[in-house]
């Protein structure tokens, strides 16, 4: 991906001191900051890219600011690192663990809650483990295991695989041999390869709504969004890349495009986005009672802030 000289001018820093104001238009004749004809990058997970939400709500953006985004799908593990180099603007993707290293080291700032959707375990209407209407993630996925029953693992170090990790480990299990299938690959492809085993695997809602129609798997245990556990909340942050580690990135146009994103009117889109009639993804980026620890890592506080 070639890199992206850093947009520089005064009138540029008044799109990131305005960030949320959706006014500003890409026009300078008509007072705007001069970005017409720009690039912004993002890179963000496969599930916001294959539900088509983005290909959805991004013309807006673009013809309110006359630029292009360029929407790179990725795992999240994978997201993150094209932007810890330098070669991505602003990065959306769900894995909070991953988020906050990313922020602790320096490559992420001015990081923003979205949105979210949850998890849900996936398979054959057969369920040879026996796990449907458990009201326990863990518990379901011990059976699977127990039961040694094909189950397909994206193994791509997504924020769906990380979920995924988290959850074997809470389950006390350490998930191996021929019934666990790693297979490096997105959640299109993992839904894909369970339905032609019969297989199980653990899915984003929105992506297992996108493709129902196209497979034969079933949801089995649901997530928070239908009374299932918490445990398979699905939360999405958004955050732009830290200019003074990276010169080239479009900081600016970042920073629009957050302000934009988390504004009212995108997330009435976000919120009104469906398929097959189904809500794909819930916004969160506006709340009554704000939480100020979606700014930082997790747990993180100032040393001022104990004096």
């Amino acid at each position: 991906m070639q890199r992206r000289k850093f947009l520089q001018g005064v009138g540029l820093a008044a799109i990131a001191s305005t960030a949320g104001c959706t006014q500003v238009t890409g026009s300078e004749s008509e007072g705007g900051p001069g970005v017409a004809g720009e690039t912004l990058t993002l890179t963000t997970t496969t599930s916001t890219y294959d539900t088509g939400l983005l290909d959805a709500i991004h013309p807006e953006f673009e013809d309110m600011y006359g630029v292009t985004v360029d929407a790179v799908a990725q795992g999240t593990g994978a997201a993150l690192e094209t932007a810890r180099n330098g070669d991505s603007d602003v990065v959306m993707v769900h894995a909070r663990g991953l988020e906050d290293e990313f922020m602790r080291n320096g490559y992420g700032i001015n990081r923003r809650d979205l949105m979210f959707n949850d998890f849900v375990i996936v398979g054959p209407e057969s369920d040879p483990a026996g796990i449907q209407g458990m009201e326990s993630a863990t518990e379901a996925l011990a059976a699977i295991a127990e039961q040694e029953a094909a189950f397909v693992s994206r193994g791509d170090n997504s924020g769906t695989h990380t979920k995924e990790l988290n959850l074997w480990d809470a389950a006390g299990v350490e998930p191996g041999g021929d019934w666990y299938q790693e297979i490096g690959a997105g959640m299109g492809e993992a839904l894909n390869n369970a339905n032609q085993q019969d297989a199980y695997t653990l899915s984003d809602r929105g992506t297992f709504i996108s493709q129902r129609s196209e497979i034969d798997l079933t949801i089995l245990v649901q997530g928070p969004i239908e009374g299932g556990p918490e445990i398979l909340s699905n939360p999405y942050g958004i955050m732009a890349v830290n200019p003074g580690v990276h010169e080239n990135v479009n900081y600016d146009l970042a920073m629009a495009y957050i302000g934009w994103i988390t504004s009212p009117g995108a997330q009435d889109a976000i919120a009104n986005y469906e398929m097959n009639g189904e809500q794909l993804f819930y916004p969160r980026a506006i709340s009554e009672d704000p939480d100020f620890q979606q700014y930082v890592p997790e747990g993180w506080s100032s040393d001022s802030s104990s004096e």
